[in-house]
């Protein structure tokens, strides 16, 4: 059966240089990225990709944000970079890699807007991926509204993927998040909050054609059906600061409703448990397989190969399996 992996992450040759002379020397996770040779060498992907039937990968760039690693005009030429090195690849290798998310920095509107464009219309990008903050601040900033206009205009999906640094504390009383805490629970709380901060700001009633990709499978928000359900239904009743009534009445749906119109992927690291999670809430015609490779302990095929088998588990339909392995990703990107 045909798997088309719509999340996991690659450097090309030629971004990963670019990057290289950017930033100098590598700390944390850039490091940590670097150090996979699948991020880099292409034929480790190759190897990787062959010890599974029918296996394609939707390519995009890896962690971090654009933003993050110096002003405009790095995050500008970072983004071309990246998109034109991801276009050749697709170019060169249509069996492999059926196509590619372009990243932007969301520091930069109008590049932003300009680099989507171009990405999709003349590069043939399936989508945008953008992360959970831009330097701190909520994706409904309303400096960012210009952007989600623009992409909504393209009716290309947008993969939001999680970023928290360990300066992000967990405490009030500290200054970093130990642990790496930042990351196991941090990360799928981002992506949680990001949902919440797109639906209360009324993102989805203005503009009602953006369709959004949740990495880890929608974070934390499937296992919390029964807050993000009842719980939102009394908005406002466990806050004396701000009147929420009328925000909840002027919502056209649900909160619930709304966060079940996201759309969400598979990459929950060979978790059995969370992948029927997340099934149950979203259901399968808005779930799509991947595996955010190569980010495990063997570099790359651990998490694809635990994917697949927890989907295989599931004890779906063939129709239905069909859909989360690759209907729905040619559906929702454009691919034929």
């Amino acid at each position: 059966m045909r798997k088309i992996d719509v999340f996991n992450h690659i450097w090309p040759e030629k971004y990963y240089r670019a990057l290289l002379n950017q930033v100098g020397t590598m700390t944390e996770i850039t490091k940590r990225s670097g150090a996979i040779p699948m991020m880099v060498d292409l034929d480790v992907r190759f190897r990787v990709m062959d010890e599974f039937e029918d296996y394609q990968q939707i390519l995009s760039l890896a962690a971090p944000p654009l933003e993050v690693l110096g002003g405009v005009e790095v995050a500008r030429e970072l983004s071309r970079i990246g998109s034109d090195g991801m276009a050749d690849l697709c170019t060169k290798y249509p069996s492999r890699f059926p196509g590619f998310i372009a990243s932007i920095a969301m520091i930069d509107a109008e590049c932003a807007v300009e680099e989507a464009r171009r990405a999709v219309e003349d590069l043939g990008a399936c989508g945008i991926q953008i992360y959970t903050n831009v330097s701190g601040k909520p994706l409904d900033a309303p400096e960012f509204g210009h952007i989600f206009r623009a992409l909504e205009a393209l009716r290309k999906p947008i993969w939001i993927h999680p970023t928290r640094t360990a300066k992000f504390p967990d405490y009030q009383t500290e200054e970093l998040s130990l642990y790496e805490i930042w990351w196991t629970f941090g990360w799928p709380y981002e992506s949680s909050a990001a949902q919440a901060r797109i639906v209360f700001s009324k993102m989805l009633d203005k503009m009602p054609n953006l369709k959004f990709i949740i990495h880890h499978a929608g974070g934390m928000t499937p296992f919390f059906e029964g807050r993000v359900g009842p719980g939102w239904d009394q908005l406002g009743a466990r806050t004396s600061f701000l009147d929420y009534k009328p925000l909840l009445k002027e919502l056209k749906k649900r909160p619930l409703d709304y966060f079940k119109s996201f759309y969400v992927d598979t990459a929950t690291f060979g978790s059995l448990a969370a992948l029927e999670c997340s099934l149950s809430f979203y259901g399968v015609d808005h779930v799509l397989f991947a595996s955010d490779a190569p980010f495990d302990p063997e570099g790359g095929p651990m998490y694809i190969r635990e994917t697949i088998r927890c989907i295989d588990a599931l004890g779906l339909s063939v129709e239905d399996r069909k859909k989360l392995y690759h209907e729905n990703a040619c559906k929702l990107l454009g691919i034929s």
